[in-house]
């Protein structure tokens, strides 16, 4: 389902033998728009600790008690490589974050994920042994949610508003769309853009330029925060674009396989 990222800020994350904090961040990269990690508030639990979370152990959300359940243990997760909050997570880092839990690289195959469409398949797998000697360095486009959020956004002749939130796929952790608010422009609309509609992002100056004009996107289909963003809408606004409509999942790897596979653990 898609879903907005504001809303599972505060999610409870349960770990298999208790509570280990609450959904504080996502970091997210900005070259295949997919999240890489949640990053977790422990609250009391460890004071004064962020960690990440990958979204590889991650169960299926009860989502009326507003928690994900977390497929590994307390010491696991205490005991993983930590989290410098002053420094980006580097390739290296996640290289030791990774080698730690066993888990196969994501950044070397065919989908978002590596050999696999969703992270959820990637949890009983192993790293092979020809990965062990990859090494790397320095940030490796890895953004925060909290950090953009607020980003101005230009369109191809002037500015349309800011981005309040994200439209992410929970299942395969992909971006699927940036909420703009225009407030400023046209009050009380709120539209979505694709990541595939963005023609530049400046990260210093903090704005996000789309290829698309104001007058287009003044007409466009408005979203509505209390109506889901449903296959309908999005055939909808794709239309109204006259964008091509994404793929909902890779054509060799399906949902089912994903959800299949996450049930037996």
């Amino acid at each position: 389902m898609l879903r907005s990222v504001n809303e599972l800020v505060g999610y409870s994350l349960e770990a298999q033998d208790g509570n280990i904090g609450k959904c504080w961040d996502f970091l997210f990269d900005d070259k295949f728009w997919t999240i890489r990690y949640m990053v977790a508030d422990t609250g009391k639990w460890l004071p004064g600790r962020k960690i990440i979370i990958s979204p590889i152990p991650l169960g299926e959300p009860d989502w009326s008690a507003q928690a994900f359940p977390v497929r590994l243990t307390k010491k696991q997760i205490e005991n993983a490589p930590g989290l410098d909050e002053a420094e980006p997570v580097s390739r290296q880092h996640e290289i030791r974050f990774f080698r730690y839990y066993g888990w196969p690289y994501y950044w070397g195959g065919a989908h978002v994920w590596g050999a696999v469409a969703f992270p959820g398949l990637l949890f009983d797998r192993k790293l092979a042994e020809n990965e062990l000697s990859e090494t790397g360095t320095g940030d490796e486009h890895l953004r925060s949610a909290r950090e953009v959020t607020g980003y101005y956004i230009q369109a191809m002749d002037g500015d349309i508003g800011h981005v309040e939130d994200f439209i992410v796929d929970d299942e395969a952790w992909i971006i699927r769309y940036l909420i703009v608010d225009t407030r400023n422009w046209l009050p009380g609309k709120k539209v979505l853009v694709a990541p595939d509609w963005i023609d530049s992002i400046d990260w210093s100056g903090k704005q996000v330029v789309v290829d698309l004009t104001r007058q287009k996107i003044k007409e466009s289909p408005e979203y509505d925060p209390k109506a889901p963003v449903n296959r309908e809408y999005e055939e909808r606004l794709y239309d109204f674009y006259g964008r091509p409509m994404p793929a909902i999942q890779p054509p060799d790897q399906t949902e089912e396989d994903c959800l299949r596979k996450m049930s037996v653990n």
